[in-house]
């Protein structure tokens, strides 16, 4: 997945209104468009260098939007709407080993009277729903976390998950780390534990969960490799 236009870099001055950002470019303070609702719990420390993109729509009143935070020595990406699109890539360069060999890719399927699935994937007769959720915490060396909030949304498509393997269909979550330095992921069942028994149980039926962290290129992001899923 690469970015419209080079990234331009700066250093995290402060997040407000959940959707703000001030950052320092050179001399200039300029306010960017944070596409990310969680905590970002970890990464909004004063002076992380960060870097932005530009739009290049002249109507647009944000003209920048954050992309990338550094954390320590660590890349992090915090944009969560380029999170299908990086696993959208990954589905079409066969990147993921466990859909290697599709047949079609559909994004944003509606599923029931209010749910939409990321992905329906069809691969050898097989009808499988994919959910995506976007990684950022790391709050011990190595270890990555999901949730960083506490997430009804995402309680809710577990839930919706397991209404569509009832259905027959074969059922995923996969976890996009967007870093590089950790080699395992656990869920945050003190940042939320209904989160946490929520998945429990869904992996105890059929609900498959891979996780795959990210590497940061020049002109973009991409998914790199699968790390271990961990039940604590």
């Amino acid at each position: 997945m690469n970015f419209e236009n080079t990234l331009i870099p700066g250093e995290f001055v402060k997040r407000y209104k959940r959707f703000f950002v001030d950052v320092k470019i050179n001399n200039d303070i300029v306010t960017a468009h944070c596409p990310n609702t969680g905590s970002m719990m970890g990464l909004l420390k004063s002076g992380n260098k960060v870097w932005l993109s530009k739009s290049n729509n002249p109507k647009r009143k944000l003209k920048y939007t954050l992309q990338i935070i550094e954390s320590g020595k660590t890349k992090v990406g915090i944009n969560t709407h380029l999170t299908n699109k990086i696993v959208l890539d990954a589905l079409q360069k066969g990147i993921i080993k466990e859909f290697k060999y599709l047949n079609n890719i559909q994004k944003e399927i509606k599923f029931g009277n209010n749910t939409r699935f990321d992905f329906l994937i069809s691969q050898k007769n097989k009808e499988i729903f994919l959910e995506v959720k976007n990684v950022t915490l790391s709050r011990k060396k190595g270890i990555a976390e999901f949730p960083d909030a506490i997430t009804t949304r995402g309680v809710k498509h577990i839930k919706e998950l397991a209404k569509a393997s009832k259905k027959d269909y074969e059922i995923f979550l996969l976890f996009v780390v967007q870093r590089n330095d950790c080699n395992q992921l656990v869920i945050a069942k003190d940042i939320d534990l209904e989160y946490y028994k929520s998945l429990i149980k869904a992996v105890k039926t059929k609900l498959n969960v891979l996780c795959y962290d990210c590497k940061f290129l020049p002109k973009g992001i991409k998914l790199n490799r699968k790390i271990k899923f961990k039940i604590k």
